[in-house]
């Protein structure tokens, strides 16, 4: 039986992470309060944050964005818009 944690973002109990994501107090509070399903999510978010916007992560003011675009993602606050991005749920078949 998998593990289970309270996902803040989902307001339910679900899968939880197998280890911290990311490094040190972070990590620990991600393993402790996302679920699995929500941090996959945020992962193809932020891929498209940092290939749109051209981030490089070897810059601290990047590294800055990216996590208080997490921090909204996760406590469902509105995360800044991707000008390219397309949802499928908005894409007209031909």
């Amino acid at each position: 039986m998998s593990n289970t944690v309270f996902c803040k973002k989902y307001q339910k109990d679900m899968e939880a992470l197998e280890r911290a994501p990311l490094p040190g107090a972070k990590g620990q509070e991600i393993l402790q309060t996302v679920s699995k399903q929500a941090w996959q999510e945020w992962q193809l978010l932020q891929t498209m944050m940092i290939n749109e916007k051209q981030l490089n992560l070897m810059q601290p003011e990047s590294r800055k964005y990216v996590m208080e675009q997490m921090e909204k993602f996760f406590n469902n606050e509105a995360t800044d818009k991707l000008s390219g991005y397309v949802s499928p749920d908005d894409m007209v078949e031909l």
